[in-house]
């Protein structure tokens, strides 16, 4: 996974490089000068997340940790033209994340920790907004709400805890704010943006002893994190 991500950066930085002047040079060549003007256009992304849980507890007891891991994303993107400064876009995507939860109490890693491996399948819907364009760059704030199905969730398990398997409802609702930029490069656009992310829901699904001592304690269990994405048009 780190060679691939290298390439990808490696092809990025030399793109960039070979068309430095022609962007940021005091008389850039203007590139993609009519690409806004479309109604409707097409593109994808890459890129990485970082997700944890926000976790509070109904009782005075000892912290339950989470541990976040790097992920990575890949998804579609339909952007809808609405002004010359705002867009409507759809960004359905895959992302698979893993946070590491340590839990208080006990003697052993077996049951002290789960490993909550997770991949989600997001449908945003995101309204961007644009400054105006600078020769070949125009950052953007975007913002919006979407819901992901968690593939992984264990929803309909019986098993639960006691059993080493950890559970979380299987549909989420999010709301997600960020920025970026856009950069027009000879053939194609280029926008790196990062995305906060926050869950509205509680995800926990409680095991079945109600005196569990995994998930008693535990009132609400909510995602919470940012997604670095690597946009191409």
């Amino acid at each position: 996974m780190k060679a691939i991500y290298s390439i990808l950066f490696s092809i990025i930085a030399f793109q960039s490089y070979a068309q430095f002047g022609s962007i940021f040079g005091k008389d850039p060549i203007i590139h993609l000068e009519n690409f806004d003007k479309q109604t409707v256009h097409w593109g994808y992304y890459l890129g990485f997340n970082s997700l944890d849980f926000k976790i509070d507890q109904n009782r005075l007891v000892d912290e339950i940790v989470s541990e976040n891991t790097v992920g990575f994303n890949v998804g579609l993107i339909g952007d809808l033209r609405i002004s010359n400064h705002l867009n409507l876009r759809f960004e359905p995507g895959l992302y698979y994340t893993q946070r590491n939860l340590t839990f208080p109490g006990f003697d052993n890693e077996f049951d002290a920790l789960r490993e909550v491996k997770s991949t989600y399948i997001f449908f945003p819907l995101l309204v961007k907004f644009s400054a105006q364009r600078t020769g070949n760059i125009k950052p953007f704030i975007v913002g919006g709400v979407s819901t992901a199905l968690n593939l992984s969730s264990n929803a309909k398990a019986q098993d639960d805890n006691e059993n080493n398997r950890f559970r979380m409802i299987p549909w989420t609702n999010f709301y997600e704010v960020g920025f970026g930029i856009d950069i027009y490069l000879e053939y194609f656009k280029f926008s790196p943006s990062i995305r906060g992310v926050f869950s509205m829901d509680d995800e926990l699904k409680r095991d079945n002893d109600p005196n569990s001592p995994w998930t008693s304690s535990v009132q609400s269990m909510s995602t919470r994190g940012f997604f670095i994405n690597f946009t191409f048009h």
